[in-house]
Order: structure tokens, then sequence, then C-alpha cells
């Protein structure tokens, strides 16, 4: 009985391990060239926080000699040698090699009744600082920085000392500089872990996870899975489902294909699914704003004339109301359904159109209600961070769904209602959408150079990325409210000037 178990679980492992990998409907894949970008933003973000490193006051005693190191400051830093990179599974490794460090600090020297005091310059060299960050999703299905490692050292210090008692200096040069190398080793990767877990987490919190649209529909971006890292790529599935303001909770099953992006001459490249797509049309229809009524002198004059003609033996047997006002209504009767193919996007809709005489004081009187098939050709772009898309209606046809007869005599309106959705109705789709979407991106990059490449099943854009907004400025807006500190910290005292107090 136990083998038997076991074999069936054997049979049905694949399909367990198929049903736990959902399709993302929106993928995002960094390249190399992309982490170079961020490199550059990032090296001058960790020189900042450098130049923000806190160092403990040093004192002791030699025999007579009593020493006391304040008020150090760091006031050059040279990270000539730097390199971001992928490492698999899911890290990001950030080295700094051979660095220099210039500080300047307080000195205060008591020598039996001798008392010293002055500013002093050093210099650390040779600073090397290896950083790896762990890359995970979080509970919100937000991309975070979950882990750091780091290992700093420094292989020489130089101080140069000056003043009456410049020869004492020397003979303490090597407790002082020992002392302050291992403050200031010690100082460094805290400094950075604040940075990346506190910092530049919060960051990440600009990345849009579950947001509205408008005031019909929302987006999840959430992330499915962590971050496939490889030694060239990172790749991010998101879940990229539009969803109904009404219905927040629910869930539309995926079975587009799964978006696969190959390249990685760009920096970055999005790749969006049929599935994407198809939830906005879906969410938008649930949210039932996908209909549009025309009535009196919305309807235009020529179409007026014709459907007057068109319903004329109709109208004239419903005298007195052959004067009334003409209602159109048009309705989506499905959601609609996007495809993508190699040679373009379409997006086919199916509707009904009811024709009605809505004369003063009375019940409307219903004319027609045909059934429309339309085939809309979609050119996707993205601007900024938003993706757009701008519709065209390409095919038009109308049947009536009550006999054959029917839609005989209603080919003489096919022209005429393509001419009204052309005109009328497109501009009012249009203009619903020339808001577009943002995608998930943190608040300061933007996308330029977009090229988009149709795919079967999935497009993808291709794009280089900018900074409009520096990592400082961003956090500065986003600060986390101070807490308690993280990490040893202490503040330098105030030097005394009273040597008995040395």
């Amino acid at each position: 009985m136990a083998a038997g178990s076991r074999l069936l679980f054997l049979l049905l492992l694949p399909w367990l391990v198929m049903a736990s990998h959902s399709p993302p409907g929106c993928k995002i894949r960094i390249t190399s060239k992309g982490l170079d970008l961020v490199k550059q933003e990032g090296l001058r973000f960790v020189e900042q926080e450098l130049q923000n490193i806190t160092v403990s006051d040093l004192h002791g005693k030699e025999g007579q000699f009593h020493y006391n190191i304040s008020q150090v400051k760091v006031v050059d830093l040279q990270l000539a040698f730097s390199d971001l990179h992928f490492q698999p599974q899911q890290h990001l490794v950030f080295n700094i090699n051979n660095a220099s460090i210039s500080l300047r600090f307080r000195r205060q020297l008591l020598y039996w009744f001798f008392y010293d005091i002055g500013s002093i310059n050093a210099s650390a060299d040779g600073v090397h600082i290896h950083t790896v960050l762990q890359l995970a999703k979080d509970e919100a299905g937000r991309l975070k920085i979950s882990n750091i490692t780091c290992n700093a050292s420094i292989a020489r210090m130089h101080a140069g000392f000056s003043g009456t008692l410049r020869k004492v200096y020397e003979f303490l040069s090597t407790f002082i500089v020992t002392g302050m190398r291992f403050l200031l080793s010690q100082q460094i990767c805290p400094s950075l872990e604040h940075a990346s877990l506190v910092l530049l987490n919060s960051v990440l919190d600009t990345v849009p996870v579950r947001n509205y649209v408008d005031e019909h529909i929302g987006i999840d971006y959430s992330l499915l899975r962590d971050p496939a890292v490889s030694t060239d790529t990172l790749d991010l599935d998101f879940k990229g489902m539009f969803f109904p303001r009404a219905r927040e909770n629910q869930e539309l099953e995926n079975h587009a294909v799964e978006p696969v992006i190959k390249e990685t001459e760009r920096m970055v490249y999005v790749a969006f699914s049929e599935y994407f797509f198809d939830s906005a049309m879906h969410a938008y229809f649930q949210a039932g704003v996908l209909a549009i009524e025309l009535q009196g002198e919305k309807v235009p004059k020529d179409l007026e004339v014709l459907l007057r003609a068109t319903f004329f033996g109709t109208i004239f047997m419903l005298s007195p109301a052959v004067d009334a006002p003409l209602r159109l209504v048009l309705q989506v009767s499905a959601p609609p359904r996007c495809i993508i193919k190699p040679s373009g996007t379409s997006v086919s809709v199916s509707a009904f159109l009811n024709i009605s005489l809505v004369a003063p004081g009375r019940p409307p009187v219903q004319l027609s209600s045909m059934a429309m098939e339309t085939k809309l050709s979609a050119k996707v772009f993205l601007q900024g961070k938003a993706l757009r898309v701008q519709l065209d209606l390409r095919r038009f046809r109308i049947y009536s769904k009550q006999s054959a007869l029917e839609s005989l005599a209603l080919f003489s309106l096919q022209a005429p209602l393509k001419t009204l959705l052309q005109l009328t109705i497109m501009p009012i789709i249009n203009e619903r959408t020339k808001k577009g979407v943002q995608i998930p991106l943190p608040e300061g990059m933007d996308f330029t150079k977009e090229v988009v490449t149709n795919h079967a099943g999935f497009l993808t854009v291709g794009a280089d990325l900018h900074f409009s907004k520096g990592l400082r400025e961003v956090i500065e807006k986003y600060r986390p409210a101070p807490t308690a500190p993280t990490y040893p910290s202490s503040r330098p005292a105030e030097p005394s000037m009273d040597p008995r107090q040395l």
C-alpha cells in the first residue's frame, strides 16, 4: 500500500509543481547594463553614508602620557575601484577595493605639566568592503533587501602630527592609529547595514504593489515569488492582474502564455502577457463601465436620418411618437479579449446596440436590438513609467439577434455605425486609456529609448533607465520616523579644556 502511495505521489508531482508555479502577467528583467547605472547612483549614496560615520572618542594612558582623540569626522573619500554584480540565486554583491578615507579629529595630550591641544589629519588607505545583499519577496509581495552580510578592513592608517609635542605624538602614534583604525572599521558595516535594510528598503517601498488605476479599477503588482538572479540578469515575476474596486478580492485565473525574456542588450525589459490586458478589460466589464449611451442631440444628424428611414415603418406604426428623440445604448456583452501575435496586438469585442424612441412622458419604445462584433488594433507604448494603449477600429459587423431577414435590412447601417464608432466612441475610449498604468519601478527611476516587440502571446518593452531623482532625494522624502539605533553608535563627547579631566 505504501509503495502504491509513493508511486501515485511521483506521478502527481509534475502537476503539483506546475500548479504551484503561477504564470506572471508582468515580468521585469534588469540586466548587467542596468546594474551598471544603478552602481553609479548607489556609489554616490554609499559615499554620502560613509561621510556620516560616527566614531567614538579614543582615550588612553601610556606612563605619564594621557591622550584623548575626539570629534572624528570624515572629510574625503576616494572610492575609485568598486563593483556591483549579480550572484545567483538571490543576491547582489557590492565590492569596494583599495579605497581611502581622509579623517580629521581633535587631539588632547597631557604630559606632566605640559598640555597640548589641536587637530590631526589622518588617512585610512587600502580600505576593502565586501557586501552581499539578499533580495526576497516580503509578505506584501514587495521586493526587499532581506539580509546583508558585510566585511570591512583597513590595510594602513597614517596620521600627521604637528605642534610642540610632535615627537611625543609620534611615539604614541602606534597606539592612536591602531585604535582609530579599529574604531573606523567597526563603524563601516553597521552604517551600510542601516543604509540597506532601512534607507534603501524605503526606496523599494515606493514601488506600487496594489494600487488604484482610476475610480473603477486597481492593479495588483505583487511578486509571485522571490527574484531569480543569474550572473547577468535579475528577473521579477509580478502577478500583473487588474481588479474592479467594488470587488477587490476577485481573482481571475491566468491561462495565458508565460512571458519569456531572452534579450540582455538593453538595461531593462518589461514583458506583458495577454492576461495582463485581459484582466484590465475584465475588471472594467465587472465594474459595469463598458457601456455608452447617446440620446437626442448627441446622436449624429446623418445617422439619425438614416435610422429613421430604416425603421420608418415601425416608427409610423408607433404614431404619435414619430418625432420622439432617438436613444442609442452600446454595451459590451462579454469581457473583451486581447490577442498578441508577432504581427501586432488586437482586441476582440462583442457588444449589442439597442435603438429606442424616447417620447417625453412615455416609456421607451425599442426599435431594434442588434449584435456587434468588432476588432480593434492596439498600439502599446511606454512613456516615462506609464504603459499606454492607443486603440483603432479595424473590423466591424452588425447583425440581428432576431432574424436573418432583419440582418439583411441592417446592412445599410454598417458603414454609418462604423463611422459613429470611429468619430464618437473611440475618442472616448482612448481618452480613458490615455493616462495609462504605472510600471512597478521605484520613484525617481524612469525608462528611456523604449522599443516594443510583439511575440506569440506576449509583448516586451526593451528600454534604458535613468534617474530623474537621486536616491538621497527619494530617501529624504520617504525617510522613516526615527527609531532606536539598530547598530552600535555613540556621539563624540565635547573635548574638555581642563587637563585634569584627561
